[in-house]
């Protein structure tokens, strides 16, 4: 097992954001990650990555537990992730902020820039490489999370949303690539409320609502499973 969660809780003052969580991620497959807005998915995220420490349970990275690493160990390690709302640093040009990603497993700035190098035209961003961030459009901004996030030369890719706000067109470019990325040997976990890229692209899925897993399984059985339904799709209307 790639990635196991352990009952793990989190509190914020008096909102519980996560209660015991059970869930594991498989390596060499894309596993979704739906709910509700405020069901605790992205606090999830911030969990595994060392944003947050858990108010108690534990994360397993490739057996060892990270739960108490700091958020640079875990990097290290082999974990990355995009953010829902793409911030690129926007003084920065493009392959300066993705040769940024690429010095945690490099060793000289020459090796972290041939990387970038690499990363940029894979994701069809070539022509933007002197471009500051704060220049880029939604797609392009998102694009550049996800080399950001490759840079650094993780196993386990923790993606929040990154087809969100996108046009079919668009969103069938990024699945190729997400795609494109799991044959290369990188395992995604994803957050997404586009339904259908969840149903075209993830083996399975976890459903959290209100803190807590409530299903998981086949993505198109749980579009019939009554609790679902009444948690999250017949409540949040999600794209399909």
């Amino acid at each position: 097992m790639l990635l196991k969660i352990n009952k793990v809780s989190k509190k914020f003052g008096g909102l519980q954001a996560l209660k015991e969580v059970d869930l594991y991620v498989e390596e060499g497959k894309i596993i979704g990650l739906i709910g509700p807005n405020g069901a605790g998915k992205t606090t999830l995220f911030n969990l595994i990555t060392g944003f947050h420490k858990p108010d108690g349970g534990s994360i397993y990275f490739q057996n060892e537990d990270i739960t108490n690493f700091p958020a640079h160990q875990i990097c290290q390690k082999g974990i990355a992730r995009t953010f829902q709302i793409a911030k690129p640093f926007e003084n920065l040009t493009v392959f300066k902020t993705v040769t940024i990603g690429a010095l945690v497993h490099s060793n000289t700035v020459k090796q972290a820039e041939e990387k970038a190098e690499r990363l940029l035209h894979y994701l069809q961003l070539e022509n933007k490489r002197e471009k500051l961030g704060r220049s880029l459009t939604v797609v392009e901004r998102k694009r550049l999370e996800l080399a950001r996030a490759l840079a650094s030369g993780p196993k386990l890719l923790l993606i929040d949303e990154v087809i969100a706000g996108l046009n079919p067109t668009e969103i069938d470019e990024i699945s190729e690539i997400l795609r494109g990325l799991v044959e290369s040997g990188i395992t995604i976990f994803m957050i997404e409320h586009v339904m259908r890229a969840i149903l075209s692209l993830t083996e399975k899925v976890f459903v959290l609502d209100a803190g807590a897993k409530i299903a998981d399984g086949d993505p198109k059985d749980l579009l019939i499973d009554p609790v679902v339904i009444e948690a999250y799709i017949g409540r949040e209307h999600p794209d399909v």
